[in-house]
């Protein structure tokens, strides 16, 4: 095997216009330009970051008539609802608006309102079911769906129709620290106490039941008085002691409604013993027997 000697060819070293490296990222390496336009776009944590699904503007694309509009108040996780659910129901939490609602959302108030709303109707049909069993075994329960309407008409009109009404009033009187939105979802959140006392209740103890109203009554009233209030000192003094007023007497009709028609079930005992009544053995005797034993029910 022979070697043979080859020549180096400078042509490739030096072409006629030679290998040149350009570079386009700028003096510091691409590295600023880049890092300000992150900053410029997210200057904070992202919703990524804060536990939604996507990093996405606060309002969708589109006008407020199309879903696109209404997509990223709904863009939001299970668990974050419950987080936020969990914190109406601490005395704490006395800056709900900064703390948890950044940003606000209209996906938990929304089930949170719809929860209630079945909660409170299949909690009263099975304590009255039970309180019937109780006091005549034997008896038959037919549901009352009448009951469902005013449930839908009561807590969606609390909860969304008084919020709407409440930015409404801010804003003719020159208050705009809120958006209706945030109105929405601090009333809507500030609600959940009572999915659970609704299912508690179904315990056929009347004072018991009266006690878990008076408690979800104060809680859901201290939440929706330490996270709304600040909002309204920025108001005329009148016109926040009137809304005030209102708002504290609607709070109350809706804790006393849920009291009276949905949880006002309970056992009735027997009054006084079995009366023995001439001719007892006979059909007619059994007839009467039976009609005084309902009165006395």
């Amino acid at each position: 095997m022979a070697y043979v000697q080859v020549e180096a060819d400078d042509r490739l070293e030096e072409g006629p216009e030679g290998l040149q490296f350009k570079s386009f990222l700028g003096a510091d390496g691409g590295t600023g330009n880049i890092n300000t336009q992150n900053q410029a776009r997210s200057p904070g944590l992202g919703n990524t970051d804060r536990g939604y699904l996507q990093d996405q503007p606060a309002r969708g694309k589109g006008g407020f008539w199309t879903v696109e509009y209404y997509q990223p108040y709904f863009d939001v996780d299970t668990q974050m609802v419950l987080k936020r659910c969990y914190a109406t129901l601490l005395p704490t939490s006395t800056n709900y608006l900064s703390t948890h609602l950044n940003p606000a959302d209209l996906y938990g108030p929304f089930w949170t309102l719809t929860t209630l709303i079945f909660t409170l109707f299949l909690s009263s049909s099975l304590a009255a079911s039970i309180s019937i069993y109780l006091s005549a075994p034997g008896s038959e329960y037919d549901y009352d769906f009448h009951l469902l309407s005013i449930a839908v008409s009561l807590v969606y009109a609390y909860g969304l129709a008084l919020p709407v009404l409440l930015w409404l009033a801010l804003r003719y009187i020159g208050v705009g620290e809120w958006s209706v939105v945030e109105a929405v979802a601090i009333w809507g959140y500030g609600q959940f106490v009572w999915i659970p006392v609704s299912i508690l209740c179904v315990i056929p103890v009347p004072i018991l039941r009266w006690v878990l109203v008076l408690g979800a009554f104060a809680l859901s009233g201290y939440f929706l008085v330490v996270n709304v209030y600040p909002i309204l000192a920025s108001a005329e003094a009148k016109a926040t002691r009137l809304i005030i007023i209102i708002v504290a007497v609607l709070h109350a009709g809706l804790a006393l409604s849920f009291k009276v028609l949905f949880f006002s079930y309970y056992v009735i005992d027997k009054i006084g013993s079995d009366i023995t009544l001439p001719g007892g053995d006979s059909p007619a005797g059994n007839a009467t027997a039976a009609l005084v034993e309902r009165i006395l029910l």
